[in-house]
């Protein structure tokens, strides 16, 4: 059963009091669980994903059975989804559905105290042999994680499938097909305990990019983009977090778009600053952007023109927010945003950062599936992924609400200000749910 709305609604209206809880401090100390309890958070998660998303991931998309096969030093995508453990040879973690209310699961080839303790699987066998297993339960489908376009969907090596092919014979090798939507439909189906571990990343997230763009660590005329980006890895190893894209992309945007990202040119006066990267905790990862403006001489306040930019921004981001809503394929929901954006007295950009010399606002939207990963496997409303626009918006499914903005300024001689706003919220029956503060301003750098 679905989790009530009532039930979300109290959840999410309260977790960003949780989350500043568990962050603590305004430094963003590390979070203060030891291994072992993220580990029981991360078992917690795996338990409801197999209890409440794992079912439907199946049988919406007519598969009986779901076989993710890996060999010793090459891990699958689904390899931490599942619990990891020892592999040897090869491994196999089998998902079967027998009727009833559950999948069955099985790892076979697989073991280890942790994958056991969870207590999440029917057996944990350390060998058996595959095709008896199969024969057994006799399924009609069977999806392997073969994908043309969705990485996490696509672990299942050449000589791998090779091997698993041999071990079925060719009875049960001809019932074969792709894991795709079921890794897409499990991987961007969250359970109430990720939604929270989400939002404490998000949260995460923002403060570490925030104080990143600030006096703290920037001084002007001295501090580079690679020194701010380089202090922001140094938190994310001291707090033993992922990366969700590797080195943060710290910029520089003026009049002719990116000047410099991540490098050694110096911060200096009058640059507008922006931080787009993502931090990867407790199995769910960030996408999220923040930007800062370094105030020149004598002036206390956003120049007129850099406020105007954003504004327009905000009022996009409004629009996203009270359009997007669960049913509708995520390319159909392209095509209402457009509607409602042009509508809105803004114009739509044929060609990302094609900007056109003209005085009006142009826009371009990125909504992409979060979560799983930095760029998730789930619906994307982002052009650049053709075929997870194919996908059907589904309740409790997280966005990346990405976009960004180019408005003429007349301080730029009328070049555009491009202002890009993005930050993660949970798609509900009500609609885009934020999980913790969204960028509500541009920072100042004295």
């Amino acid at each position: 059963m679905r989790p009530s709305s009532f039930v979300v609604g109290l959840l999410l209206g309260t977790l960003t009091a949780a989350v500043s809880a568990s962050v603590s401090t305004a430094h963003a100390q590390p979070p203060a669980e030891s291994a072992k309890v993220r580990w029981e958070r991360q078992c917690q998660i795996r338990r409801d994903k197999f209890d409440r998303i794992l079912p439907r991931a199946m049988r919406d998309n007519g598969v009986d059975m779901w076989i993710t096969m890996m060999k010793e030093n090459q891990f699958d995508p689904m390899y931490e989804d599942f619990g990891r453990g020892y592999v040897g040879s090869v491994g196999y973690y089998i998902f079967t559905d027998r009727g009833g209310d559950r999948i069955e699961r099985v790892a076979i080839g697989a073991s280890g105290a942790l994958l056991e303790a969870c207590g999440v699987y029917d057996a944990v066998r350390g060998f058996a042999p595959l095709k008896a297993f199969v024969a057994e339960r006799n399924p009609k489908r069977i999806a392997i994680n073969m994908s043309e376009e969705v990485g996490t969907a696509d672990g299942l090596s050449k000589t791998s499938y090779d091997r698993l092919v041999k071990e079925l014979g060719p009875e049960f090798a001809s019932r074969l097909t792709s894991a795709e939507k079921v890794v897409s439909d499990y991987r961007s189906g969250f359970p109430l305990s990720q939604i929270v571990a989400l939002g404490e990343a998000g949260e995460i997230s923002r403060r570490i990019a925030e104080r990143a763009l600030s006096n703290e660590i920037i001084t002007p005329g001295v501090t580079t983009l690679a020194d701010v980006a380089w202090w922001m890895m140094d938190q994310l190893q001291q707090r033993a977090l992922g990366s969700s894209f590797d080195m943060p992309s710290v910029y520089i945007t003026g009049p002719r778009g990116v000047e410099a990202t991540s490098n050694d040119r110096i911060i200096q006066r009058g640059d507008l600053l922006m931080i787009d990267w993502g931090v990867g905790y407790l199995g769910t990862w960030t996408d999220v952007k923040r930007i800062a403006y370094v105030l020149k001489p004598g002036e206390t306040a956003l120049p007129k023109g850099l406020q105007t930019a954003f504004d327009n921004a905000v009022k996009v981001r409004d629009i996203i927010h009270r359009t997007i809503k669960p049913g509708p394929t995520a390319g159909a929901m392209i095509e209402q945003l457009s509607g409602a954006i042009t509508a809105g007295g803004f114009r739509m950009q044929g060609t990302f950062n094609q900007v056109t010399n003209d005085n009006l606002v142009e826009v371009m939207i990125g909504c992409h599936s979060v979560g799983d990963r930095g760029h998730g496997s789930g619906p994307s409303i982002a052009w650049f992924n053709p075929r997870q626009m194919t996908f059907n918006i589904k309740p409790f499914n997280p966005f990346s609400i990405e976009l960004f903005a180019w408005t003429p300024n007349p301080e730029w001689g009328g070049a555009k200000v491009r202002i890009p706003l993005e930050d993660d919220a949970v798609v509900t029956d009500r609609g885009v749910e934020w999980l913790y503060p969204v960028i509500q301003r541009i920072g100042l750098i004295k």
